[in-house]
């Protein structure tokens, strides 16, 4: 029975191992014709004259094939009433809710403080405020005060 020290170093040294091996550090599976053939093989792909190469330096292939439109709401106001949009309103170029969003509590760039969260168009404390205690629209019951964000808390 190995100890579990002795089994961790054992899986550590196995790892390393495998990361420090490269699939391209030896080539003996492949002999001198197979290599030969695959290379003669990329010659044959067409390459138009009027194709521009393209630069794949500070992006991933992937991001380089796809050219996607961003539709912006300062552009086209209505995709912020698309089903799945963040919010009806447009800060910023962005869909937002000016309802509950804290970076544009009420008005687009009205920012909330710290410990505050935005409840209808408002900026307020859910540690203190009777109407919004722990969450929005959390009424606490009438006597009662709102305190760390529970009512009746004592």
């Amino acid at each position: 029975m190995m100890s579990p020290s002795a089994f961790l170093m054992l899986v550590m040294l196995m790892a390393l191992a495998i990361t420090r091996v490269t699939p391209y550090e030896n080539d003996s599976f492949l002999n001198d014709e197979d290599s030969a053939t695959k290379r003669n093989n990329l010659d044959d792909v067409p390459f138009s004259e009027t194709q521009e190469p393209i630069s794949l330096r500070g992006t991933s292939r992937f991001l380089a094939q796809s050219s996607r439109v961003v539709m912006t709401c300062n552009k086209y106001p209505r995709v912020c009433h698309a089903k799945g949009s963040p919010g009806p309103d447009c800060c910023k170029k962005k869909c937002v809710d000016v309802r509950v969003d804290r970076l544009n509590c009420g008005r687009c760039g009205k920012k909330c403080k710290y410990p505050e969260i935005c409840c209808k168009g408002e900026c307020v404390n859910p540690m203190s405020n009777k109407k919004h205690c722990g969450n929005c629209n959390n009424k606490c019951k009438k006597g009662t005060s709102c305190v760390y964000g529970m009512c009746s808390y004592a």
